[in-house]
C-alpha cells in the first residue's frame, strides 16, 4: 500500500462514506457506483489487512483503525488542493481557464509523473522510476496540464525542467502521498508491528553524542523500526526536510528560520572552542595572543556555516590579519586526523569534541572567544503530523540534548 500510486478518486470517497456513514450517499457525491465504493474500500482494507468500517444494517462505521487512516487521507487531499491552489497562484491562471475541481480530476499516476519529471529531469527515467512505459508518462504529464491549464514542463539544456507553479505543485504532491506513507505505518502501529522508516539530517554537531544516543535508545524499544541518517549541508537537508525526503533536521539553529513553513526547537545551548592535538605547541603556553593563532595553519568550516562566520568575525573584529593557511572542512573524522598530524588549529563545538577530549587526543585552547553560544536543536515542518515512532524519537533527541545541558 505505501508504495503504490493511490487512486486519489477511491481515497475522497473513504472520506465521504466516513463522513457520511453511508455508501449510497458517498455515490452521489464523488460519482462513483455503490459497488465500485463498495470494492474501493475492500481494496483498502486488504491492503491494509485490517477492517475499516464495521458494516451494520444503518450503515457504515468507521473502525479505531479507519480513524487513523482517515485523518492521514483528509491532509493528504488537504496537501494535493494547496499544492493546486499554490500553482495556480503562481502561473496566474486567470478565472474560468481549467477545471474548477481539479483536485477530484487528477489521478495518483498523473501526481507520480509529476514528482518523477522534477526529480530526474527526463521522461525517460521519470518513467522507469513510475513504474509505467514512456508513452504511459507522457501522456499522464501532458495531461496534467491539459486539465490544469498551466504550463508545467519546458525544455532545457539538460532535459525537461519544471516550471516555478510544477515545482510547488510537485512539493505539495511529495507532502501528500508522504502522509499517506504515514497512515500506513500508524496502521501497522496499531496492529503491534513496529514498521516504518524515520529519516534525519544531521549536521556535524549531533552526529557525537545525541544522534547516535537516540537511536539506540529508540531501536532499543522499536527493533523494527528502520532508521535513516543523511549528512549533508544545511540547505540541501532543508530542502529534503521541505519535500518530505526527511523527517527531522538536527543541528544548529537558524535564528530566525529561513522560510516560514518549518518550526525550531531548541534542545540545548552549545559553544565554541579552539583545538589542537594535546602536545600542540601553543599548549604550553598560559597566554595566547591573536597573533600567534594567526601564526599557525587552521582548519575551518565551509563559508556561510554560522562556525565560519565565528572564525572570520575573530579575526575581523580586532583587525588583524587572519591566518594564510586555510583548510575547509566538515567531516571531524577528517579534522581529527589533519589536527593530530600537524600544528593545525580548529574551531569546533566542544560537546562535538567530546570524544576526542576524552580519549586525550584534542585539548582546548585557553582563548577567550567571546560570548559564542548558540542554540542547537530539532527543525521540523510546520504541518508535520509525526507518528507514534517518529514521537518517541523526538523525546529519545531531547532527552539526549538534555543530558548536554
Amino acid at each position: 500500500m505505501n508504495n503504490m500510486a493511490p487512486n486519489l478518486r477511491h481515497l475522497r470517497a473513504f472520506c465521504v462514506v466516513a463522513a457520511h456513514q453511508s455508501i449510497s450517499r458517498a455515490s452521489e457525491e464523488v460519482f462513483l457506483s455503490q459497488p465500485a465504493i463498495t470494492q474501493a474500500i475492500a481494496k483498502f482494507e486488504q491492503a491494509f489487512d485490517i477492517e475499516l468500517f464495521t458494516r451494520r444494517t444503518d450503515g457504515v462505521f468507521i473502525t479505531d483503525a479507519g480513524k487513523l487512516f482517515l485523518v492521514r487521507a483528509e491532509r493528504a487531499q488537504e496537501f494535493i488542493r494547496t499544492g493546486i491552489e499554490e500553482a495556480r497562484r503562481i502561473a496566474q491562471v486567470k478565472s474560468g481557464k481549467g477545471f474548477s475541481n481539479l483536485d477530484q480530476l487528477v489521478s495518483g499516476v498523473q501526481l507520480r509523473a509529476l514528482i518523477a519529471i522534477a526529480k530526474t529531469g527526463n521522461f525517460s527515467l521519470a518513467a522507469r522510476h513510475v513504474g509505467i512505459s514512456q508513452p504511459s508518462l507522457y501522456r499522464a504529464a501532458r495531461d496534467l496540464e491539459r486539465l490544469s491549464a498551466m504550463v508545467l514542463f519546458r525544455k532545457s539544456g539538460q532535459g525537461i525542467e519544471l516550471t516555478p507553479a510544477a515545482e510547488i505543485w510537485a512539493r505539495y504532491a511529495k507532502l501528500a502521498f508522504a502522509e499517506l506513507r504515514q497512515g500506513y505505518t500508524e496502521i501497522e502501529e496499531y496492529k503491534g508491528i513496529d514498521v516504518g522508516r524515520i529519516v534525519i539530517g544531521t549536521m556535524p554537531l549531533a552526529r557525537t553524542y545525541i544522534l547516535p544516543t537516540a537511536i539506540t535508545r529508540i531501536t532499543q524499544t522499536r527493533p523494527g523500526v528502520e532508521i535513516s541518517v543523511i549528512d549533508g549541508r544545511y540547505e540541501d537537508l532543508l530542502h529534503g526536510l521541505r519535500y518530505s525526503e526527511i523527517d527531522i533536521l538536527i543541528g544548529a539553529l537558524r535564528n530566525p528560520p529561513p522560510i516560514d513553513d518549518v518550526v525550531e526547537e531548541k534542545v540545548f545551548e552549545d559553544e565554541l572552542a579552539l583545538f589542537v592535538r594535546v602536545d600542540h605547541p601553543l599548549t604550553r603556553r598560559k597566554k595566547i595572543t591573536l597573533e600567534q593563532l594567526a601564526g599557525y595553519p587552521w582548519i575551518t568550516p565551509r563559508e556561510g556555516s554560522p562556525t565560519r562566520t565565528k572564525f572570520e568575525e575573530l579575526f575581523a573584529k580586532r583587525q588583524h590579519a587572519r591566518p594564510k593557511s586555510l583548510v575547509e572542512a566538515s567531516s571531524l573524522i577528517l579534522i581529527r586526523g589533519l589536527l593530530m598530524d600537524s600544528d593545525r588549529i580548529t574551531i569546533l563545538s566542544a560537546h562535538q569534541t567530546r570524544h576526542e577530549q576524552e580519549q586525550g587526543l584534542l585539548v582546548q585552547l585557553p582563548f577567550d572567544l567571546g560570548d559564542t553560544r548558540r542554540p542547537i536543536g530539532l527543525t521540523t515542518r510546520r504541518d508535520w503530523h509525526p507518528t507514534a515512532a517518529q514521537a518517541e524519537f523526538l523525546d529519545a533527541l531531547r532527552v539526549a540534548g538534555g543530558v548536554m545541558n
